[in-house]
């Protein structure tokens, strides 16, 4: 049986995304204290897959997961997953809203109710925990009366807690997207795929972001995401971590990795993968026929050259 890493403990949004594809859930599960835990589990051979989140809604980008897997791992993602994220105040039967002195949580749904706190708890104390689940853990089996945890439901029903408050979210459209990573081996195409860059500028000058960004518009290639982020080699020194529709399977895909390679940025492949939600290749579909009839035509041309 395959094994597969998450971060932990039981009850975290990890497992309940994973829980969601049905060939996952038949894994041997093995929750991890971290994301970079799970990460490194994949890399060093103790598990065949690990699953972490990459991009929330709110907040942006899981900085510890795309970090690891563009400076740290040499890992492929083989699938994202994305689901609604819904938070709950969760505290131990028989404390209320005026007992809770703090709130205890994993910093990113923490920063996801800032709002919430604000309105309703804004003199609790702010306990950074590494999932909401171990949140929901510590206030459940140390028996803290006066805390709080905020996290997902199945965690409260785990550790024994009370709903305080459901939705606690500061915006309902919430979402998590998580990705499903493995040592080796890319996906066969879809017809809905995605793929994930990184690319590293090779010089440091006036236009060098406009000349990458010319090779996605010549080949009508849509960037779902764009950011940058540091290399660790220097203030002033960044890269820029893209998502764009497309398997490197197809051939106006492999023509832009091509050509980014050779004429402006190194570039790190993370993977060709199938996307979630609704397919939306028509465009993609009509640009890679565009490119297969003007290849054709050129090859043509260079056939009829006198040696």
């Amino acid at each position: 049986m395959s094994r597969i890493a998450f971060l932990g403990p039981l009850g975290t949004f990890h497992e309940q995304a994973l829980l969601t594809q049905p060939d996952l859930a038949e894994m041997d599960l093995v929750p991890t204290s971290s994301i970079a835990a799970a990460l490194a589990a994949v890399d060093d051979g103790t598990v065949d897959y690990g699953f972490a989140a990459v991009e929330n809604a709110i907040e942006g980008s899981v900085n510890v997961t795309v970090d690891t897997l563009a400076f740290e791992r040499d890992l492929l993602i083989q699938r994202e997953v994305v689901i609604r994220v819904q938070l709950a105040l969760l505290a131990l039967p028989g404390v209320g809203f005026g007992d809770v002195r703090r709130i205890v949580s994993f910093p990113v749904a923490t920063a996801q109710c800032r709002k919430f706190l604000a309105d309703k708890l804004p003199d609790a104390e702010i306990v950074a925990v590494n999932s909401t689940a171990e949140a929901a853990r510590v206030v459940g089996e140390e028996g803290w009366d006066d805390a709080a945890a905020i996290g997902p439901l199945l965690a409260g029903e785990l550790y024994g807690l009370d709903v305080l408050e459901s939705d606690v979210e500061d915006h309902p459209e919430n979402e998590t997207r998580f990705a499903l990573v493995a040592r080796q081996g890319i996906p066969r195409p879809t017809g809905h795929d995605k793929t994930s860059i990184v690319c590293f500028q090779q010089a440091d000058r006036p236009g060098s972001l406009l000349s990458i960004l010319q090779e996605f518009a010549a080949r009508a290639i849509n960037l779902t995401k764009l950011e940058s982020r540091p290399t660790k080699k220097g203030l002033g020194n960044y890269c820029f971590f893209m998502d764009f529709e497309g398997h490197v399977a197809d051939e106006l895909v492999a023509d832009l990795l091509r050509d980014l390679r050779a004429k402006v940025a190194d570039v790190r492949f993370l993977g060709s993968y199938p996307a979630a939600g609704e397919h939306g290749d028509a465009v993609r579909r009509e640009a890679d026929a565009a490119w297969r009839a003007a290849n054709v035509w050129v090859s043509d041309l260079r056939r009829q050259i006198t040696f």
